[in-house]
């Protein structure tokens, strides 16, 4: 049996969790895949059975109405012993990747963090995840009996399959805990988080000041993509949310489409960029080391490319 902790958002679940969702009904076959979910009023879990979970357990209760680290890791940990669950997969999200490795030390866990490819070897997991800020790939083989990886978002297909999701209750953990969130206050926006957008257009220093960046959020909006930024624009005090960074010491995203527009091309920021399928950048100096990563490169001052470009884009789209 695989196990995948799924996430909720707005009574949907998140498209992250529908990757891991989907990855782990191709690993299992013929096996049986579970669905977890946990809080204090789930809705929408059932909605797990189109693809691909033959059991939907959810561990429902109002001490799970806020996030909690350590509620939220022995929920998942009760399951996985009850259950005798070898393989548990979860989504690199922040949730994620706050709470798996929770889970692998209460249970002696063997733990694989935002892994780029899966696949089963003699019966177990085999998981792969870059390294060396995406220089290299390791092969990563698991020594203990339990396994648990978390899944870079945007590098899985979803994919559905239809099982019959027969629906199970699991009691809440009823241990102490020792810090519980007990409200999130971010900025509204009906985009998709930068972790899982499709088309992110991205600015740097060369931007040259926040106002600028409504350029990119014009150009976001045409091509149908959410706006990003690299450290230096974050940290230049322009009013641009730790949120929207990209990099290693932002967000690692894998979009489909990524435009670097003023962006030098620093080592910190190729690594958060790594995964993606094609990489536009836009900047004026020829030498700058993002056109050694990038697929289609164009030389220019980017206040007049990018007026121009979303021209186009929006011209072509009618």
């Amino acid at each position: 049996m695989i196990l995948v902790f799924c996430e909720i958002k707005d009574g949907a679940i998140r498209k992250p969790s529908l990757e891991a969702l989907s990855e782990a009904r191709r690993l299992a076959g013929d096996n049986n895949v579970s669905a977890l979910f946990v809080g204090s009023e789930i809705s929408g879990a059932e909605n797990a059975s189109s693809y691909g979970a033959d059991t939907i357990i959810k561990v429902e209760s109002p001490t799970l109405a806020g996030y909690s680290s350590d509620l939220f890791a022995n929920a998942i940990a009760d399951v996985i012993i009850a259950k005798n669950i070898k393989i548990l997969l979860l989504a690199a999200t922040s949730i994620g990747k706050d709470v798996a490795p929770r889970v692998a030390a209460r249970l002696g866990a063997g733990l694989a963090a935002d892994v780029t490819a899966l696949c089963i070897k003699d019966g177990r997991l085999q998981a792969v995840r870059p390294m060396y800020a995406g220089k290299a790939n390791a092969i990563v083989d698991f020594l203990a009996e339990v396994q648990v990886a978390t899944i870079r978002p945007n590098v899985v297909a979803v994919s559905t399959a239809s099982k019959a999701g027969t629906m199970e209750n699991f009691p809440a953990p009823t241990s102490d805990i020792k810090a519980i969130v007990k409200e999130i206050i971010a900025r509204s926006s009906e985009k998709p988080d930068l972790t899982e957008a499709d088309i992110i257009v991205s600015g740097g220093r060369g931007m040259k000041d926040g106002a600028n960046f409504k350029l990119l959020e014009d150009l976001a909006t045409a091509i149908g993509g959410v706006v990003g930024a690299s450290r230096a624009a974050v940290d230049a005090g322009w009013d641009i949310p730790h949120s929207a960074q990209v990099g290693q010491t932002g967000k690692v995203v894998s979009p489909t489409l990524y435009i670097a527009c003023g962006i030098s091309g620093a080592i910190q920021h190729l690594a958060g960029i790594s995964g993606s399928k094609f990489i536009v950048a836009i900047n004026k100096d020829a030498e700058a080391p993002i056109f050694k990563v990038a697929d289609y490169g164009i030389v220019g001052d980017l206040f007049e490319v990018l007026p121009e470009l979303t021209k186009a884009v929006k011209a072509v789209k009618g």
